[in-house]
């Protein structure tokens, strides 16, 4: 896998992350109007492997 920085087509700066095989399978969802700003998002997500996965078919809406 890997992180993909990059502009948007409005100048913003977003992240991608990209499995081997191609496939886009998490993305910023939002626009950084500094880089540091973004590659501090890539960071906040490569430290949430310790984030417990929660069933929410379990809980009442």
């Amino acid at each position: 896998m890997r992180f993909e920085l990059y502009r948007d087509a409005g100048g913003q700066w977003r992240w991608r992350l990209r499995v081997q095989n191609g496939n886009v399978v998490a993305d910023s969802a939002e626009g950084y109007a500094r880089r540091e700003d973004c590659e501090h998002g890539i960071a906040l997500v490569k430290q949430s492997g310790a984030a417990p996965t929660v069933d929410m078919t379990t809980r009442i809406a």
